[in-house]
């Protein structure tokens, strides 16, 4: 593929998103900070390198106390030998004592697929987050996926070419987030630049 087309498919999306699944994870997001929640976001691969990197932007710009638990790769690691990778973001949350006033952020491809054993780690963790009552968001590339059915607001990153999921789902997780931060219902601080 060219550069040239590649860039005519991040326009595509750009132009194509759904803005109003962007406004309604804001407005939860809102809701969170205001009642003194936690937002714990989750993902695997690129995902989790944009979750370590969106836990400051929404603890600096936004005063929205967020973690990931990728960020702590020793309890991680720990975790994963300990008690196996399907059940690491889940225990996590539990000895996190996630509650109601919280809220679980989803970076995902595919958002978790249980048939296909695919991201089986973020379904558990959905499924003790919404056990404990707490609101789960997404920023997904495939509407079909665990996260997309079953979260309080998602966005699903449309993709022009199915052969570009991963890469474009990826990138756009960081453009939609920015997007959170920068709008004025939760953003408390400006950057620098």
């Amino acid at each position: 593929m060219s550069v040239e087309k590649f860039f005519e498919h991040v326009a595509t999306v750009a132009r194509t998103i759904d803005v109003e699944s962007i406004d309604s994870v804001i407005k939860g997001l809102r809701k969170v900070r205001d009642r003194k929640g936690r937002l714990f976001i989750l993902g695997v691969g690129g995902s989790a390198g944009n979750a370590g990197h969106a836990v400051n932007d929404f603890r600096k710009l936004c005063g929205l106390e967020t973690y990931a638990p990728t960020d702590n790769v020793s309890e991680l690691t720990a975790r994963t030998n300990d008690e196996g990778w399907e059940t690491v973001f889940g225990e996590w949350l539990r000895t996190s004592n996630v509650r109601s006033d919280d809220a679980v952020l989803v970076f995902s491809v595919g958002g978790g697929d249980r048939s296909h054993n695919v991201s089986v780690n973020l379904i558990n963790a959905i499924d003790v987050a919404r056990e404990a009552g707490a609101s789960v968001y997404g920023i997904v590339g495939k509407a079909t996926g665990y996260t997309a059915q079953v979260a309080d607001a998602v966005v699903v990153v449309p993709t022009p070419d199915p052969a570009l999921v991963t890469p474009i789902s990826e990138a756009f997780q960081a453009v939609v987030w920015h997007c959170m931060v920068s709008h004025p219902d939760l953003q408390v601080q400006q950057t620098k630049w």
